[in-house]
């Protein structure tokens, strides 16, 4: 997490500098990081989805008599 917050940090101070000296950012377009942020998003849904079938089978199993 704490990796997480300091690249936040750095991002945000280089924009500021970026904004400051009138520098367009090499960035891609909003859209773009969008698209990246659902990649990552659906690159967590599978493992998660597997996580909660398990205990829910684990769950199922443990209730039966």
């Amino acid at each position: 997490m704490k990796a997480y917050l300091l690249s936040l940090g750095a991002g945000l101070l280089v924009g500021i500098v970026y904004s400051l000296l009138g520098v367009r950012s090499p960035a891609p377009p909003v859209i773009a990081l969008l698209g990246l942020a659902g990649i990552l998003a659906g690159e967590q849904i599978v493992p998660l989805a597997k996580k909660v079938t398990a205990m829910t089978a684990a769950i199922r199993s443990e209730s039966r008599p």
